[in-house]
């Protein structure tokens, strides 16, 4: 049998040189989505005052630090001692997954070789963080993502209509919101024509936009697990589009939920099934007749 996510052991390894101390509270909320934190250690030179930040919040969250002193300039020993304990854990096969906090494309072989090992891993960083890191991970979850959502949750400021679109916020979050979207748009290259014209309006606070690739993204997943009359169960359907690209998430483009997102695109049509639990219904989706 699988295990259930609070039996799924994590080792949570974090690179303190390329993470803020003020995501570590939403990025550990996200990280018990997916299995119980373990091991929780933090790699970086203590004696520099710029990690002094992090001594209230390793307290708070019962992570231990790992002291590892720049030997010389220029070179990052913090990643070859996160990298050493990363395998020691391996070896010592005590834990199901990795959890790896960096925007650093330097871990992105030591992704492959845990993945390899037969081990789920999870990428956290920000959305500046090389393609390569990204897609060496199971799945990569943006943090400037979750902590606009985890924001807006904790002033009540977020809500959505009976078509499970976004409703408006705050000034101020929306231009938070916006401020996010334009350094997330200025990394990306420039959209071609044709992108443009097939570009769903996004909501308001998403940090990335619905393109046509990412219609294509969903439309060829459906594709891939739609029954004779084109219905696909919506969960496999998710699964197959984060194995396809692991940076995936339907709060990107902000929305809770994938469910709500297809809704939002005239290209799919969605459908509830009732089951023998009147609390649960399975939600199939598949492309709209007429639609590609």
């Amino acid at each position: 049998m699988n295990p259930t996510i609070k039996d799924v052991r994590l080792a949570v390894l974090i690179d303190a040189d390329n993470v803020s101390p003020h995501h570590v509270q939403n990025m550990m909320e996200e990280i018990a989505r997916y299995g119980n934190p373990t091991i929780k250690r933090i790699y970086g030179d203590w004696t520099r005052p710029h990690l002094a930040k992090w001594k209230s919040q390793l307290l708070d969250y019962a992570i231990s630090p790992v002291q590892q002193f720049g030997y010389t300039t220029g070179k990052n020993a913090t990643d070859s001692a996160m990298i050493i304990d990363a395998m020691d854990i391996l070896y010592a096969d005590k834990v199901d997954g990795f959890v790896l906090v960096s925007s650093d494309s330097d871990f992105t072989k030591l992704a492959t070789r845990l993945r390899e090992a037969g081990k789920i891993v999870y990428g956290l960083g920000e959305m500046k963080t090389p393609n390569a890191f990204i897609a060496a991970c199971d799945r990569f979850i943006f943090l400037e993502v979750i902590e606009q959502r985890s924001a807006e949750d904790a002033e009540g400021i977020s809500h959505t209509d009976d078509n499970g679109e976004m409703l408006s916020a705050t000034a101020s979050k929306n231009k938070a919101a916006s401020d996010v979207a334009s350094r997330a748009d200025s990394k990306k290259p420039a959209a071609k024509k044709d992108d443009r014209k097939n570009e769903v309006k996004p909501d308001s606070k998403g940090v990335l936009k619905i393109n046509r690739k990412v219609i294509n993204l969903i439309t060829n997943s459906i594709r891939d697990v739609e029954d004779e009359d084109g219905w696909a169960f919506l969960a496999d359907v998710g699964n197959i589009m984060v194995k396809k690209q692991p940076s995936f998430d339907s709060r990107n483009y902000g929305y809770d939920k994938l469910t709500t997102m297809i809704r939002s695109i005239d290209n799919f049509e969605v459908q509830f099934r009732e089951t023998s639990n009147p609390n649960i219904k399975l939600v199939n989706i598949r492309v709209r007749q007429g639609k590609k």
